[in-house]
């Protein structure tokens, strides 16, 4: 098991917000979530975050929890929703998110990433990964389906996850380009 995703713990947001690369805080209750869920994480020999900051803090403290170097990976970032970031999702408009349901892979009409820009930029990620490293992954929802989808999962992008679960998976072959 090569690469473990974890996604982060709940932020401080409202509910029903529309949230991607918006760099919302953590929750006050955090420390003690995050620390209740360290000593369960499976083993690593190194981490990489996303810069958000509700990654970025539970990375910093597992990483010192664990004695592990830690690197900061823009490409692990959530998806980009631009326009949209911040927005109640009952204030987005109707023909923007039927624009999306119509084309979840590759339309946009928020302005920001596509899925399919979004996969593009985790499938690079994965690329410069070494499979007999096993690397702990602190991240999103969207890259953890974006994973799933390189690593041919059937159903990538109907995924669910919980705050602080984590998967693992086998690194995806690298093909030549």
């Amino acid at each position: 098991m090569p690469l473990i995703l974890l996604r982060h713990l709940p932020p401080d947001i409202d509910p029903g917000i529309c949230y991607g690369r918006l760099d919302v805080p953590v929750r006050v209750d955090f420390e003690e979530e995050a620390d209740a869920l360290i000593p369960g994480l499976p083993e690593a020999t190194r981490i990489v975050s996303s810069p958000l900051t509700r990654c970025r803090r539970l990375a910093e403290r597992i990483a010192a929890a664990r004695g592990l170097d830690l690197a900061i990976d823009e490409r692990i970032a959530e998806i980009d929703f631009a326009r949209w970031e911040g927005v109640s999702w009952d204030d987005v408009p109707l023909a923007e998110l039927d624009e999306w349901a119509a084309d979840v892979l590759g339309a946009r009409p928020h302005g920001g990433e596509s899925v399919a820009m979004l996969a593009a930029r985790v499938s690079r990620f994965l690329a410069d990964c070494d499979p007999a490293e096993p690397l702990l992954c602190v991240t999103h929802a969207g890259v953890m389906r974006a994973v799933l989808a390189a690593t041919g999962h059937p159903h990538p992008w109907q995924a669910k996850f919980a705050y602080g679960a984590w998967i693992t998976r086998d690194l995806p072959p690298v093909t030549a380009a």
